[in-house]
């Protein structure tokens, strides 16, 4: 079966400004004003596909998830040897996608994909699948990670890259500008790769 992304939006910050976050400015104030830098990057992605995303089951992976604010958790724990409730609340890794799909009214559900090794192709064949063998016509699936802390600078697998967001809409019908892509496709070998991809979408 043939597999298309017919709709796609990305976020990422400056090369100057790698910490900074998009404003949401569609969303309300108390809602976001608790929200990382992972989070904030998962819904302005998916806004950015409009009304594609109200009746369509997300999928979203991170490598590393609400990095961020497991460090500081972590830091509570020492520190402290406590951890807030609201802290652990918003520090697991389905925040991101729980987040958005309060900010967006996304209603169709989502799941949560960890790929380990940083291996986004198992990643994304996850939330191809149900297109694939034909149980869904369309689903969004949705890729963040934020900057990682300095504090891991000297930890195997550390890296500086800069925070990426995107979320895409995978089809079996093609459509208007839609991108056929095969899962033996090398921009799947990593994010970036699969991000030129997307700048012939968006």
């Amino acid at each position: 079966m043939s597999l298309y992304i017919t709709k796609s939006s990305f976020y990422q910050p400056s090369l100057e400004n790698p910490s900074e976050m998009p404003k949401l400015e569609y969303c309300d104030p108390l809602f976001k004003r608790r929200l990382s830098q992972i989070s904030r990057m998962t819904i302005e992605a998916l806004h950015g596909l409009g009304d594609e995303v109200l009746d369509s089951k997300l999928v979203f992976a991170s490598f590393r998830g609400e990095i961020a604010r497991q460090l500081k958790m972590n830091k509570m724990l020492v520190e402290d040897q406590d951890v807030m409730p609201a802290a652990f609340s918003i520090s697991v890794f389905n925040t991101p996608a729980a987040a958005a799909t309060i900010a967006l009214k996304m209603k169709s559900g989502y799941t949560c994909v960890y790929p380990s090794e940083d291996n986004f192709k198992s990643a994304f064949i996850s939330a191809a699948a149900p297109v694939l063998c034909g149980d869904e016509k369309k689903i969004v699936f949705a890729y963040a990670d934020e900057l990682v802390p300095e504090e891991y600078k000297n930890c195997a697998g550390y890296t500086d890259k800069l925070p990426l967001a995107f979320a895409v809409v995978l089809s079996s019908q093609k459509s208007e500008n839609a991108v056929e892509i095969t899962l033996d496709s090398p921009e799947l070998a990593s994010p970036d790769a699969f991000l030129e991809i997307l700048k012939k979408v968006c």
